[in-house]
């Protein structure tokens, strides 16, 4: 049976969303700290199709948790946040999350979105091929994979989807809203300075390496736009 790990402090938060996953037909595995979270998820990984992740946890928090989670796995998660800070959300999302929520949350809004996150990895939003090969750049994004020449390159899933998406599709300007429809999905609330932070970021961690062939140009005023040179 497919799992959800529940990982919260909190018990009553954790019941509740036990109770509404139990619902949807799958089973919950509940940790109550950051520590349990990882062992929990090493038990039942195989099993494991979504990872519930509180932000604020005893032994170990939920940034970290996170971060330790996406160097061996792509399994989606999502972030609980008490804060509702640009901050916050920003990192989780760049350490790998796919989504947040912020207490205090209606449980049925977490399913939603646990619903909207599964849809998008059963039916991915970029069509064709999932090996893309452009110059010296090199894109598995069934693995997750991203070299340029020989050299692999470290980035966070979110990255690897957004240059997915704009690489794929080389001829095309995507404004801000296309990204966030393609890489984030239709049901994320939050605004479109997330896709500027992570073309931010994501840039300057290609230009650590040489590719003169191609970029990721931003076309002022109106989004941005992967250019083979």
């Amino acid at each position: 049976m497919s799992k959800i790990l529940i990982a919260d402090d909190n018990k009553q938060i954790a019941d509740v969303l036990a109770k509404f996953v139990a619902k949807e037909g799958m089973e919950p595995v509940i940790a109550s700290d950051g520590e349990m979270a990882l062992q929990l998820f090493v038990k039942h990984a195989p099993n494991i199709v979504m990872v519930l992740l509180d932000v604020m946890m005893p032994k170990m928090d939920g940034f970290e948790v996170c971060k330790t989670i996406r160097r061996d796995s792509m399994v989606p998660i999502i972030m609980i946040t008490a804060r509702d800070e640009d901050y916050d959300r920003i990192m989780g999302l760049d350490m790998g999350a796919d989504d947040y929520v912020v207490k205090p949350f209606s449980p049925t809004e977490v399913m939603a979105r646990i619903r909207a996150v599964l849809r998008r990895i059963k039916s991915p939003a970029q069509p064709g091929g999932q090996i893309l090969t452009i110059s010296n750049l090199f894109i598995d994004i069934d693995r997750y994979e991203v070299r340029i020449g020989t050299e692999s390159v470290s980035l966070t899933k979110k990255e690897v989807e957004l240059l997915y998406t704009l690489a794929n599709t080389h001829i095309k300007m995507f404004t801000r809203d296309d990204l966030l429809d393609k890489v984030w999905g239709a049901d994320y609330e939050g605004t479109d300075r997330v896709v500027d932070t992570h073309i931010k970021r994501l840039r300057a961690k290609l230009n650590n390496y040489k590719h003169p062939e191609w970029d990721i140009k931003t076309v002022w005023g109106r989004g941005y736009k992967f250019e083979v040179l």
